[in-house]
């Protein structure tokens, strides 16, 4: 891959090890989550759209990703393809991305992220950096770090197609019978965290699943800020709980918890490009949530 100048590489080095009290942000290799974000959201992806030659590279690219850490595979090359019908009744293709880390214990947490984004529109690419570039990139820090570390829960790590069109990858995952739904004691969803100017990142979930949020309390990532909320049934829009891919397993009683900022200007629209991402807030709430995953491997049964 290529690497950044030495300058920035130095700049976030430093960054890292500023202040007493804050989140040690040297555990996941920042600057080749920062890589794999901008390629994830460059104009050759033409967006990622389900179903077409941009969404094939991004999916290409992820696979070459889980190959390089050695992932394991549920089926050869880590494909699951799945089919589902639009609302003009035409057939579509998708296909969710899945590798896992194998832990002490065969119960499994489910780290889920969307690759799919908008694909191109009267000319325009949508590259969607932060939706959901930042959470695919992030998805393969983490397991680079659960490679080396290894985790007491089995870790699957699924970067799902088709979210976009209705949750579809996450639904097939659902019904997909090489993954044994009864070993999934938790789904963590990111969707959305590398864009926002007051370090805010929510935490959805705790709510409906209210043993997670004592856990989750204790995880100290200042200066970012942990906050809990968007999930509850009388928020009406603002209940993030069926907004995205972890909806599909709380409706098969799989607890869950989302990471996500609130929607900002670039939100599905054409400007959501890797020069508009908050780059050290991202390098934050990526250490943030993976405090929050060594939290809860610890925790939960």
């Amino acid at each position: 891959m290529q690497r950044y100048s030495n300058f920035i590489a130095l700049f976030i080095f430093c960054l890292c090890f500023s202040a007493p009290g804050m989140a040690q942000l040297d555990r996941l290799d920042s600057e080749f989550m920062l890589e794999d974000l901008r390629k994830l959201s460059h104009d050759k992806a033409e967006g990622r759209r389900i179903g077409t030659k941009g969404g094939a590279a991004a999916r290409k690219f992820i696979v070459r990703q889980m190959k390089d850490v050695k992932a394991k595979s549920l089926q050869k090359g880590y494909e699951h393809p799945f089919s589902f019908k639009n609302r003009n009744g035409e057939e579509i293709n998708g296909v969710n991305v899945i590798g896992y880390i194998r832990g002490e214990e065969q119960k499994a947490f489910v780290i889920t992220a969307h690759y799919d984004h908008l694909g191109v529109r009267d000319g325009e690419v949508f590259n969607g950096a932060d939706d959901n570039a930042s959470g695919v990139a992030a998805l393969l820090a983490l397991m680079e770090y659960f490679k080396a570390n290894k985790p007491r829960h089995t870790f699957v790590f699924a970067a799902l197609d088709g979210e976009e069109m209705g949750l579809q990858g996450a639904r097939a995952f659902v019904e997909d019978e090489s993954i044994p739904l009864e070993e999934i004691v938790l789904n963590i969803n990111m969707d959305m965290i590398s864009i926002n100017d007051k370090n805010e990142l929510y935490v959805a979930g705790t709510h409906h699943y209210p043993k997670l949020k004592p856990i989750i309390e204790k995880v100290k990532a200042e200066p970012l800020q942990l906050k809990f909320g968007h999930d509850s049934p009388d928020l009406g829009n603002d209940d993030w709980t069926g907004q995205s891919d972890h909806g599909v397993f709380h409706q098969k009683g799989i607890p869950f918890l989302y990471f996500g900022v609130e929607d900002h200007a670039h939100y599905h629209k054409s400007t959501d490009d890797f020069e508009n991402i908050n780059q050290m807030f991202y390098i934050r709430a990526a250490h943030a949530i993976l405090d929050c995953l060594l939290a809860l491997d610890a925790s939960l049964n």
